[in-house]
């Protein structure tokens, strides 16, 4: 087996190790899904399912997104190109988060106005 096959294995088994994980770590269980916007919706519903992407996106995604391009921008240091787009990628996503999360507080706090 040559170096790349040997590579292209553990980079699987390292892929199937982190899905699986992840996995685990989305599914709720037996648990009800507490704090949601949408008051006596489930996932299973539309509103419900809705609130879940958002916060998937807000929660998840852009936050990660965020670390990998700040891994794309000490790459591209170290090989001498620009880095100035992949910084500014992560602080766009890092902001889509904050934003979501801002909202989500604000729907939490609920409709009683300004007080």
């Amino acid at each position: 087996m040559n170096q790349f096959a040997k590579r292209v294995v553990v980079a699987l088994a390292v892929f199937l190790v982190v899905v699986q994980t992840v996995a685990i770590a989305q599914n709720l269980g037996a648990a009800p899904q507490v704090n949601v916007a949408v008051q006596g919706q489930t996932g299973a519903q539309p509103e419900g399912a809705f609130l879940n992407f958002v916060n998937w996106i807000g929660n998840v995604i852009a936050p990660v997104g965020a670390g990998v391009a700040v891994l794309g921008a000490v790459g591209s240091y170290a090989t001498g190109r620009g880095v100035f787009r992949w910084l500014v990628t992560a602080a766009g996503l890092l902001a889509i988060s904050g934003v979501t999360r801002l909202i989500e507080f604000w729907l939490a706090q609920g409709g009683g106005g300004i007080s």
